[in-house]
């Protein structure tokens, strides 16, 4: 008789959680910072001597989506910074990959979505204005990255994630670090805006 299949994964916290029906119990913000500080974002393909992490891109999208809503209340820059969060299990795919793999990916990365938003007192799903805005910053922070160290032009990264305002983004450079410290600093703000939402 062939065993079944096992969809759960190990995490360093001990937690099991389980893929294919994830419940916000099994979830720890240090298993996400961990995850998401080793996840290579542009599949590593960028320049300098540390991967540019899914994590640090988070920290970045929420300082992106706090510069954009200024009067946005917490629990939305929380949204904001947890927005990639299900790739500290899935891994981060480009979006020829997402697309090639078809619905699936996007229903397993619905799924750990709404978990990890419970978890963090948020609602399973955000309003979608509000996810229009995090995706708005998430564009940027793609554009940025890319002239900065994917080796994209503006011309060419104008073309896929359109032409941001370089007013919003003049002081801003992308950071490439060891995973501790990206790792750290996710954490904290997280439990930053947590305290904020309380």
């Amino acid at each position: 008789m062939a065993q079944p299949t096992r969809a759960w994964q190990r995490m360093l916290s001990g937690r099991r959680l389980d893929l294919l029906d994830p419940t916000p119990m099994d979830i720890e913000i240090e298993d996400i910072a961990h995850g998401l500080a080793f996840v290579a974002r542009w599949n590593g393909q960028t320049r300098g001597d540390y991967a540019y992490s899914v994590a640090e891109h988070s920290l970045l999208v929420e300082t992106l989506f706090t510069r954009l809503n200024p009067r946005a209340p917490a629990k939305w820059r929380l949204a904001a910074l947890l927005h990639d969060a299900p790739e500290y299990v899935i891994g981060d795919m480009i979006s020829p990959v997402k697309a090639a793999v078809g619905p699936g990916y996007g229903a397993l990365d619905d799924r750990l979505t709404a978990a990890i938003h419970l978890r963090f007192g948020l609602p399973a799903q955000i309003p979608a204005t509000v996810k229009k805005q995090i995706k708005k910053a998430d564009k940027i922070s793609a554009w940025m990255e890319a002239t900065q160290i994917a080796g994209f032009s503006e011309t060419e990264s104008s073309k896929f994630f359109g032409t941001p305002d370089l007013n919003l983004i003049s002081d801003l450079r992308i950071i490439l670090r060891p995973p501790v410290e990206t790792r750290n600093e996710f954490t904290a703000r997280h439990n930053a805006l947590l305290e904020h939402m309380t």
